[in-house]
């Protein structure tokens, strides 16, 4: 069967003869299994394949064309899964496999073409991959050669970072498609997609469905079991599954039986999956991104590009004409970006620095650099995880995020490999969790035995960021900053590392899936340089006072204290006059009146040139802060007497006293208030005696002269005055008004 590629392969050879290649081939031109068959003249070819399904796939389909067996000629390799030999001149990798490799074997050597497939979905590995084999290409091995295919790409940049490299475009393979969309449904998912499938079933040929994730096929699976029972297969695909399970998905089935096929994206690109004349779109895909909170790779749901539905609605016009369901408007596409942002603009990076500290590289030239940030932070974190020298090359040869690696590393350093790489597998396996500790234990040289303690240091050497403390109930606080609820209440150990930790839009804490316990004495032993030590001083809010406090923290967290020992005065007067100054300062007075008469004559006498500065209530937590020299609480503080301080410190009384004494023998409280004179309220007969206004700081005061009834008779600053021109007709209304008392006629 001809198709559109097969005119453009002599273009093609020829370019790859003398140099680079860039190949535009639209959906269903054949590029994936014409292209490197074509190309096995020119010698050994390795092809790059986003996905590990797709890998095998093109594997089988291109063996089957040459008529050879797989593992042979044509053969593939993908995490955990080489199927291939010495003889295999055309080997199908996933991008990881590539970049494993060339840590080890840096020139490639055997390995004459390398065809990077589907370059537009732009994972991590495909741009370290490119800027690798530019790196190889340009120094060590100029014989090298580079094919980049892709169904949707901007081919001119590529083309101009290989060196100028030919260009080639092929039209694709497409049938005619039918295109519908539907308005916004308030029905579950799997509902719709049962709809949709109802919609599509007068059709011949099969149905692809992608959704999201393996949730929502399960809940697709089961709104769908009406058609099993019409003889319909209705079959899963999806990531987790055995490489078995897949393939049975994609397979033609005996008898020419019909399926539905319910996939995430990994049936989005590469080669044709036989018999699809419809499809459904959810719109929908678990996009790979990094935890906020753990720095660890997850999948949020998010809606794809334009770019990808395109890719979507085409596999229904591979093999004939078509029809398209998208389970979105048609405004939503149109709103929808052009294309997904690459991994390298939105991904934590630790794998790809990991991968280049192991290889010793340093200086790299990339098609699309990087952030900065994202740069510091996996290095960062590669620090914490002394990845560095033969620790780094041992991490790096593992298929895991580095923080597995480090695991399964130090877990074998301390005589507990084995059991290390089960943690690895439970922590990254999902429903194949005892599949993938098959694969692992390939890395182990050294099994070892169970042991449960070192195997709490190699989690530690994992996540020496993830120290989480237990407060209350189920609440801990976290190295990180912030607090999380444990999801597991059983859990009791009183120190752990959050290893697994979802943020939660609908609740305040992040959600700790799964906590593993520590002892505070495994910090000690395994990051000795990063403990503090401290003595120091600390403030008991309940007993307000200031308490000695020596302490060990790991990251902020304290992970052993001591408290209560006689605290440095220096330090506990220092703190005691801080919280002093923050509190209300009318309780370390008796009288707060008094304070502010206090004030007042203070202001009287700057205002009359007796005090050099302005003494304000900032001043008096001045004064505080000396007075809780030698104390360490509140109580004492309180006691010490701050008025009688500030008496003396000030030497108050004798510029503006608080009292006055009168001819009668008692003594007036004298008065101050701000932009007023002092003055002192008292009876008239108690300044029988006085022949003129007293003087204070050489003002004279004000006198209000009282009644027998405390009620004013007069107020005056001139008493001399008052005794000359007022007294004698206020002396009649007294007489008569108080006759049982002396109204003398001179006073």
């Amino acid at each position: 069967m001809t198709l559109p590629i097969d005119a453009h392969i002599p273009a093609i050879v020829a370019a790859v003869r003398e140099g680079n290649a860039v190949i535009e081939a639209a959906p269903g031109a054949g590029k994936t299994t014409q292209v490197p068959p074509a190309l096995m003249p020119l010698g050994t070819v390795l092809v790059l394949e986003p996905r590990r399904l797709a890998a095998r796939m093109a594997a089988r389909r291109v063996a089957s064309q040459l008529g050879v067996k797989l593992g042979a000629e044509v053969g593939y390799q993908v995490r955990f899964e080489d199927v291939s030999s010495e003889a295999t001149r055309i080997r199908f990798v996933t991008e990881g496999v590539l970049t494993r490799r060339m840590i080890t074997d840096p020139t490639l050597k055997g390995t004459d073409i390398v065809v990077l497939d589907e370059f537009h979905e732009r994972h991590l590995d495909t741009d370290l991959a490119l800027a690798l084999l530019r790196r190889v290409q340009q120094t060590s091995r100029p014989d090298l050669r580079i094919v980049v295919m892709s169904a949707t790409l901007d081919a001119e940049p590529v083309a101009e970072f290989l060196g100028g490299a030919a260009r080639i475009r092929s039209e694709g393979r497409l049938f005619p498609i039918e295109i519908a969309h539907t308005p916004p449904s308030a029905l579950p998912l799997d509902e719709q997609v049962a709809q949709a499938v109802d919609k599509l079933m007068p059709l011949d040929g099969d149905v692809l469905v992608f959704l999201p994730g393996a949730a929502e096929i399960r809940a697709a699976q089961r709104a769908c079991e009406r058609f099993a029972r019409r003889g319909i297969a209705v079959m899963p695909l999806f990531g987790d599954l055995t490489p078995e399970e897949q393939d049975a998905a994609v397979q033609p089935l005996t008898g020419g039986q019909r399926k539905i096929i319910l996939s995430t994206n990994i049936a989005e690109s590469s080669i044709t999956i036989e018999g699809v004349s419809a499809v459904i779109d959810s719109g929908l895909a678990r996009i790979a991104s990094d935890s906020a909170t753990t720095g660890m790779p997850e999948l949020k749901v998010s809606r794809i590009s334009k770019a990808s539905a395109v890719q979507r609605a085409g596999r229904a016009g591979r093999m004939r004409p078509g029809r398209v369901i998208r389970l979105y408007s048609q405004d939503d596409f149109l709103r929808r970006p052009e294309y997904d942002t690459p991994e390298i603009l939105r991904r934590e990076l630790s794998q790809m620095v990991l991968d280049l500290r192991a290889a010793g590289v340093k200086d790299l030239v990339w098609f699309q650099a990087p952030p900065e940030a994202a740069w510091r932070a996996a290095d960062t974190l590669l620090e914490r995880l002394h990845a560095a020298g033969d620790t780094a090359r041992a991490m790096a040869r593992m298929p895991l995020h580095p923080r597995l690696s480090r695991l399964i590393v130090e877990a074998e350093r301390r005589g507990c490999g084995a059991q290390g790489a089960r943690m690895a597998a439970r922590l990254t396996g999902g429903q194949n969790e005892a599949r993938v500790y098959q694969q692992l234990s390939r890395f182990v040289r050294k099994p070892g035995r169970d042991n449960d303690e070192a195997l709490g240091l190699a989690m530690l050497a994992a996540f020496p960021d993830r120290l989480a403390k237990r407060q209350k109930d189920r609440e801990v606080a976290l190295a990180s900053g912030g607090s999380a609820m444990l999801a597991d209440e059983h859990v009791r150990c009183r120190f752990l590392l959050a290893v697994e930790i979802e943020d939660r839009k609908e609740k305040a804490l992040p959600l700790i899936r799964y906590a593993y316990p520590i002892e505070p004495e495994w910090l000690i032993e395994m990051f000795p340089d990063q403990i503090v030590e401290r003595d120091g001083v600390e403030w008991n809010r309940t007993a307000e006072r200031v308490e000695a406090v020596s302490s060990l923290s790991y990251d902020g967290i304290v992970i052993e204290e001591t408290r209560g020992a006689m605290p440095d005065p220096d330090a506990a007067a220092a703190m005691l006059a801080a919280k002093a100054r923050e509190a209300n300062i009318g309780r370390f007075v008796e009288d707060r009146e008094e304070l502010q008469q206090f004030l007042h004559r203070a202001q009287f006498a700057y205002e009359q040139g007796k005090l050099a500065e302005p003494f304000t209530m900032d001043d008096v937590r001045d004064v505080l802060a000396e007075l809780a020299y030698g104390k360490r609480s509140f109580k004492e503080l309180e006691s010490a007497g701050l008025l009688a301080f500030l008496e003396t410190k000030l030497r108050l009384d004798a510029i503006a006293p608080t009292r006055l004494q009168l001819p009668s023998g008692r003594k007036a409280k004298v008065e101050y208030a701000p932009g007023q004179a002092p003055w002192v309220s008292s009876r008239l007969q108690d300044f029988f005696g006085m022949q003129k206004s007293p003087m204070i700081a050489g003002v004279p005061l004000v006198v209000h002269l009282l009644a027998p009834s405390q009620r004013p008779v007069q107020v005056t600053s001139d008493l001399a005055g008052f005794w000359e021109r007022h007294y004698p007709q206020i002396r009649k209304e007294l007489m008569r008004r108080y006759p049982k008392h002396q109204w003398p006629e001179t006073p």
